[in-house]
């Protein structure tokens, strides 16, 4: 499931696991890690994604699973997304680790996964209900190279999580695992007893602040600016809100005609979290008119990971 607006009959999703009879219909590269999923092979894209991917994985649904492509009014274009009676099973992170706490027999990484978790509620004081697991840890598909993957329910309690592990990282109980500069200032991704694990948010319930149909999207034009960060209050979650201001766009045409974006949204998960109020940050996206469609307030926001331009992207600048 993607994001947190979906129509009443089915959901927006995105396609990650391959089953290995299904390979050839779908051109991508792929991982030579294989997962087992009740008997079932699976493969995973090498690149998840980028914009190549998602719209020739949305021209194979269109041609030989049709009834997973769907024309969404609101945003005037063509998505993939599962009706709701062709799901057989949902996995919710907050429940996958509630199950694996129960298990009897636990391998190496499950035992892992819990110690992790132990010492994080421990030294943070959120409670282990607020936290989940995701992955292949999650759905019992897991090697002994896999990594842990993490989820924290709750903005406030996902900034409190962020200073523990940094808190850690000093005290020598935890360590950064940084591969790329993006990995470097989100902070996401550490080690524990020698295993990889990441961490990300999720929205609490009342932390939904739309429902779908509410805002009608209108494509303007791609655009290219930096900004400075104003709010970053919803930058942990995906997709990633990014409140700017200090606008300063490439060209002088969408300051000229008055469309100056008030947010930048990121559906792309690497550019969660990338920057805090009062950054810099460089943009390359699709600016879109926004409507209300109750009320007719309009506002405009830039969104990164169209899935139309492989160059889109949020980029921390060095202040």
């Amino acid at each position: 499931m993607f994001g947190y607006e979906h129509p009443a009959n089915r959901v927006f999703a995105f396609l990650k696991y391959i089953p290995a009879h299904l390979m050839k219909l779908f051109d991508v590269e792929y991982l030579e890690n294989t997962w087992n999923l009740g008997g079932q092979k699976l493969f995973r894209a090498e690149k998840l994604y980028t914009a190549k991917n998602y719209q020739m994985f949305l021209e194979t649904f269109r041609n030989r699973f049709s009834e997973y492509v769907y024309y969404c009014p609101f945003r005037r274009k063509e998505v993939i997304s599962a009706p709701l009676r062709s799901i057989r099973a949902t996995f919710v992170p907050r429940d996958c680790l509630h199950q694996l706490a129960r298990l009897q027999t636990k391998d190496g990484l499950q035992r892992l996964t819990l110690g992790l978790v132990d010492l994080l509620s421990t030294e943070s004081g959120i409670g282990v209900e607020n936290f989940g697991v995701h992955g292949s840890v999650a759905l019992n598909m897991h090697t002994s190279k896999s990594d842990i993957d993490l989820v924290i329910y709750g903005g406030h309690n996902f900034r409190v999580l962020e200073e523990t592990i940094n808190r850690l990282v000093k005290a020598g109980k935890l360590s950064y695992k940084f591969s790329n500069r993006l990995d470097e200032a989100r902070h996401y991704k550490g080690k524990y007893m020698g295993k990889i694990f990441m961490y990300n948010a999720i929205r609490k319930l009342e932390e939904i602040k739309q429902e779908y149909g509410e805002v009608q999207y209108t494509r303007v034009a791609p655009v290219d600016f930096t900004c400075k960060i104003e709010k970053d209050g919803e930058a942990m979650f995906r997709p990633a809100v990014y409140g700017i201001r200090d606008y300063e766009p490439g060209d002088a045409v969408t300051r000229s005609e008055g469309r100056v974006p008030e947010t930048v949204v990121s559906m792309i998960g690497c550019y969660r979290n990338v920057a805090r109020r009062g950054d810099t940050i460089r943009v390359s996206g699709m600016l879109e008119r926004a409507e209300n469609v109750e009320t007719g307030q309009v506002f405009y926001q830039v969104v990164v990971g169209t899935g139309t331009n492989e160059e889109e992207h949020i980029w921390p600048l060095q202040s």
